[in-house]
């Protein structure tokens, strides 16, 4: 019963070090069209 436990535990730490990487390589590209939206003056204390 250990022994199907540690393989498990060291399945997920090699599955989430693996998603770790994955995001940290992966290059999200920018998004290309300008974002623009206008805020009303009411909606800032003066």
């Amino acid at each position: 019963m250990r022994n199907i436990t540690l393989i498990i535990v060291a399945f997920m730490v090699l599955l989430l070090a693996g998603g770790m990487a994955f995001l940290a390589m992966w290059e999200i590209p920018a998004p290309s069209a300008p974002v623009k939206k206008v805020l009303p003056d009411d909606r800032f204390p003066r």
